[in-house]
This record gives C-alpha cells, sequence and structure tokens, in this order.
C-alpha cells in the first residue's frame, strides 16, 4: 500500500499578540500494521503565521516534513472537508495524492492528546475556542453496496467478537485485503473485546477488493424511523462509513434477534474506545479472510 501520512491543517485554541487565532499542520504516519511501536511513528508539528495560511506555506511545510523523515507518502489523508481545496493544492504542487478519509486515527489521538495537554500550557491559549464545537455536516443518506461486490441472498453476516490480546498475531493471519493499527497505542486490558462484523459472501474477494480501493472508517447501528407511509415499522440498519461522507448499506435489521446483537455490538464499542472491525469471508468455515480492517468510530 505504501507511506501513508494523515495532516490536519486548521486553526488551533490559541491566539497571537494580535488576538488572531493561531494556525498549525500536524503531519503524522498513517500505520497499518498492528505490531507498529506508537514511538515510532513519524510526527512533525508546525506552527503557522495567520498571514500566510495558504497552500503554498502548506506545500513548504510537507517538504520540510518530508525533508526531516527522509521518506516520501504515496498519499495524504486528511479529514476536514472545508480545508478540502487548500490540502489537494499544495499536494498536488508536491506530486502527493490528497485522499479525504475519516481513516485518520492516529491523527486524531494526537490532536486530542494536543487539545487537552499541550495546548492548555501555551501563551494564548482559549478555553471557549477549544470548548466550542466543530463543523458539523448533515449525515448523507447510506446506499446499498454496487450490484457486482453485493452478492446474493445467501450472503450473510455475523456480529462477534476477539479478545485484544488475541490481535497480536494478527500479521500471521491469511488476510488478501485489509488495514490494522496499533492497538497498544490505547492501553486496552488484553482480555477486552473487541466487536466485530464479518460478512459471509459468494463474492468475498471481488467484494474485499472494491472495499479496499475506499477508505474505510467505521461501522454502526443507525436508527431509522421514517414515515408511515415510506415504511410501517422502525428499522434498523448497520451502516458501512468510508471518506469523509459516503455511508453504505452493510445490512437491514429487522428482527428481534439480530437487534439485541447489533445494539450489543455497539455497547461493545463504547468499553474499547469504538475500536471494532469488519471481515469478509467466503464461508463461516474458511480459515482465511478475504478482507480484514481495524476501524475506530
Amino acid at each position: 500500500m505504501g507511506l501513508i501520512w494523515e495532516l490536519d491543517f486548521y486553526s488551533r485554541p490559541l491566539l497571537d499578540d494580535e488576538k488572531k487565532k493561531r494556525w498549525e499542520v500536524l503531519i503524522c504516519e498513517s500505520p497499518q500494521q498492528i505490531d507498529i511501536e506508537p514511538d515510532s511513528i513519524y510526527r512533525y508539528a508546525q506552527f503557522c503565521p495567520s498571514t500566510t495560511v495558504n497552500s503554498i506555506w502548506l506545500a513548504e511545510a510537507i517538504n520540510k516534513a518530508i525533508a526531516e523523515s527522509g521518506k516520501t507518502p504515496t498519499k495524504i489523508r486528511f479529514f476536514r472537508r472545508q480545508m478540502k481545496n487548500m490540502i489537494t493544492k499544495a499536494c498536488e504542487e508536491i506530486g502527493i495524492d490528497a485522499v479525504p478519509s475519516r481513516r485518520t486515527y492516529t491523527l486524531n489521538h494526537w490532536l486530542k492528546q494536543r487539545l487537552t495537554e499541550y495546548y492548555p500550557t501555551l501563551t494564548g491559549y482559549d478555553s471557549q475556542a477549544a470548548s466550542s464545537a466543530t463543523v458539523q455536516y448533515p449525515e448523507l443518506n447510506a446506499i446499498a453496496l454496487p450490484d457486482a461486490v453485493r452478492g446474493d441472498k445467501g450472503d450473510k453476516w455475523a456480529l462477534v467478537s476477539l479478545p485484544v490480546k488475541d490481535f497480536q498475531e494478527m500479521n500471521q493471519w491469511d488476510i488478501a485485503f485489509g488495514e490494522a493499527f496499533p492497538l497498544s497505542m490505547y492501553n486496552l486490558d488484553p482480555d477486552l473485546a473487541i466487536p466485530g462484523l464479518i460478512i459471509f459472501s459468494s463474492r468475498a474477494i471481488p467484494l474485499a477488493g472494491w472495499l479496499s480501493g475506499l477508505e474505510l472508517s467505521y461501522c454502526y447501528l443507525d436508527d431509522i424511523t421514517p414515515s408511515a407511509r415510506e415504511l410501517l415499522k422502525q428499522v434498523y440498519r448497520l451502516r458501512l462509513e468510508t471518506g469523509v461522507s459516503d455511508s453504505w448499506i452493510l445490512a437491514d435489521i429487522t428482527d428481534e434477534g439480530s437487534l439485541a446483537e447489533a445494539k450489543g455490538f455497539s455497547n461493545a464499542k463504547n468499553q474499547v474506545q469504538q475500536i471494532h472491525f469488519l471481515a469478509i469471508q467466503s464461508s463461516p468455515e474458511a480459515e482465511s479472510f478475504a478482507g480484514f480492517w481495524l476501524l475506530q468510530g
């Protein structure tokens, strides 16, 4: 898959001498394996003068990070939709793909740490700005998976769980497509269970291959309550979020048994900082995975 970086370029809860917001670029490696040591993940931070918030300055900062690390990423993930034009232009100037993605787990973790532990120690810290809500976008309707990968009525799915400690051997699993991240970054009890969704499909490889071309972010249980004209009863869905705004229907849930399992899945996510997984197999008897992704959200 090549080296991937995560980037955020935005104002911080800090004011300069002229009471203008201070901007900062954060860049970090996007770890793709379970056994990467968190301390070995490359990180780069640089504040930007309020007078030079533009793609030219950002491109220079990215080039500095490349020179410092000695490595050039194949793509850079970013999650802020409102910064798309500037980030994309900066990346184009240096020949790197800019990819809108919510799969910026390491960056999010680092940013939360800085918001609570670092920025409050700096001159000009603005607690009101720190507590203000981020930009919220309306949720888009989920759509069905493409016919070419959806499989047939014989496809099944199951909600399962695996202990944190079992993931230590993930690199030894037979996985055709997938991506992980180091669980050690989250200090989880090794006996806690990480919930997951397994899809059993006759088109396992095409489905996993198609999913690998997306920026998989997280799965969740969606409560849908349409008007009586559209549907006669309440329906729940398991959704998969990709990119920065795309959403896909993985399964409709209408019976009480499946609903109880799905709610258990949601509750289990709450116990492990929203970490979970999505797996694709050809059948329940298969010993290999067509796809396996660790997710968070």
